[in-house]
């Protein structure tokens, strides 16, 4: 049986992969929503980049879980390349959904304009808010949806700050990069150079940045074929 460990991005829980953790469990999968130190009902608990990286290390190895595969969502990228390395031979591949990569000594800020996301993380006493509504507009997402985003737990700022650390490059595991186009056709450059790996491959989704909600049926069915052939 495979065992997807799933790992939600910016002030998200495991709440987020409901309805997708349903249908892979519905395709004989086993499915484990994970929620990081932090967030959700875990909201209080102090974070950096390397608790979010234990959080993961320690699900699968409290579960024992063998044939893994890992999916980071967005900023959960970050912290599930690290633990991918992490869990040796436990791991089948990752799976990164629109998602930043982990690369050495970068954080979830490197690579793309951050002072704004900085700033309000220094405004709001060391956490980043969820983004107003109107910033989720275009993402293929209904208004119920986005107030579900725009009321979920404010981010532990460290954990966007802090390096990545990564003994080896993400790019010699195996992968699987799942870009939302309207979010922009392009993966960011870091995804952009994992891609250039043979052991990589890339899958568009016609949807926006939060696919476990706008199309999760159509998530799971791309997590499913993922295993589904040798």
């Amino acid at each position: 049986m495979t065992h997807f460990v799933l790992v939600a991005g910016a002030w998200l829980g495991a709440w987020a992969w409901d309805e997708v953790a349903g249908e892979l469990r519905a395709a004989g999968h086993d499915a484990h929503p994970l929620t990081l130190s932090g967030l959700a009902e875990k909201a209080g608990v102090t974070a950096g980049q390397q608790t979010h990286v234990q959080d993961i290390v320690t699900e699968v190895e409290r579960l024992d879980l063998r044939d893994v595969v890992l999916v980071g969502h967005s900023y959960a990228g970050v912290p599930v390349g690290q633990a991918a390395e992490r869990i040796g031979d436990r791991l089948r591949h990752v799976v990164l959904v629109d998602a930043n990569a982990a690369v050495d000594g970068e954080s979830f800020l490197s690579g793309w304009p951050s002072d704004e996301v900085r700033a309000a993380i220094e405004d709001n006493g060391g956490v980043w808010p969820p983004l107003a509504a109107a910033d989720y507009a275009g993402q293929g997402l209904t208004d119920g949806q986005i107030a579900s985003i725009v009321g979920a737990t404010p981010h532990p700022g460290a954990t966007l700050t802090e390096p990545a650390v990564m003994p080896r490059p993400l790019s010699e595991l195996p992968g699987l990069y799942i870009k939302c186009l309207l979010d922009g056709d392009e993966p960011m450059p870091a995804a952009a150079e994992l891609l250039k790996s043979d052991r990589w491959e890339l899958v568009n989704m016609n949807t926006g940045h939060w696919p476990m909600f706008s199309q999760p049926r159509e998530l799971a069915r791309i997590l499913h074929e993922s295993v589904a052939s040798p």
